[in-house]
């Protein structure tokens, strides 16, 4: 792990439950080091039979502004395609995973921090005034083909207008109707109250079972979300090829 993802991702391990801290100081930008370090983190969990389930939990205010803005606003359009795309594996990672995976929602999630949360199976969201979504249209960007893939799967259909195509961002107490969070409590039980639903899973559920359901409940997503991936990607190469 690199200096920087070290400093930015804290892992703690409560009971049966292994919780990834995500705090860089600032807006908790997924970059490059941090999105691998939350992999890596996944991947030491699903590995650990002593472990049911995984917490994703923001900083104070701030779950996760999106990707890094260093990268996103450069003029490298390959490193962009790559980051989003980078970005998109770790949704599909988390939405895909063998464990249960809560969301521990401390404040703002937009964009690509809002796409984190439609990959947890759970999320908890804090009672406090923040924005919640995509406004990627706001910003003269269209989402990626993996992310309307995971958007139809999570959010309401009856808000996915707004929410998508008007970069609607929402207040955590509407949040919960339009699909992004599962429940909102204060902000100073957030955490708390992710645990306790995180062990329950971990408690409850049988690790086969609950595989097995994943690949059948969300196995066509998972895939297509793996096809567009490997597109973008593939569209990424030859676009830096044809710039060299």
């Amino acid at each position: 792990m690199s200096d920087e993802a070290a400093a930015a991702l804290t892992v703690e391990r409560v009971g049966r439950v292994m919780v990834l801290h995500l705090d860089d100081g600032k807006a908790n930008a997924l970059s490059f080091e941090l999105i691998a370090a939350i992999d890596a983190a996944v991947t030491e969990a699903e590995a650990d039979d002593d472990i049911g389930a995984v917490v994703v939990h923001g900083r104070p205010g701030r779950f996760s502004g999106g990707f890094d803005l260093s990268v996103m606003y450069g003029d490298d359009l390959y490193r962009i395609i790559d980051l989003v795309a980078t970005g998109g594996a770790l949704v599909r990672r988390l939405y895909g995973a063998s464990v249960p995976v809560a969301a521990a929602c401390t404040g703002h999630a937009v964009a690509g921090g809002a796409l984190l949360l439609l990959g947890c199976d759970v999320r908890i969201g804090a009672d406090i005034p923040a924005k919640i979504g995509l406004n990627e249209v706001a910003i003269k960007m269209v989402l990626p083909d993996w992310a309307f893939t995971i958007c139809d799967d999570r959010l309401s259909t009856r808000h996915r207008q707004r929410a998508v195509a008007n970069a609607r961002l929402s207040p955590p107490s509407e949040a919960v109707d339009v699909g992004f969070l599962d429940e909102v409590v204060p902000e100073s039980e957030v955490l708390e109250r992710a645990i306790a639903v995180a062990a329950d899973l971990a408690d409850t559920l049988d690790p086969r079972a609950y595989l097995g359901t994943i690949i059948k409940l969300r196995g066509a997503v998972l895939s297509r979300m793996d096809e567009q991936i490997a597109a973008d990607r593939a569209a990424g190469r030859v676009r830096d090829d044809r710039a060299g």
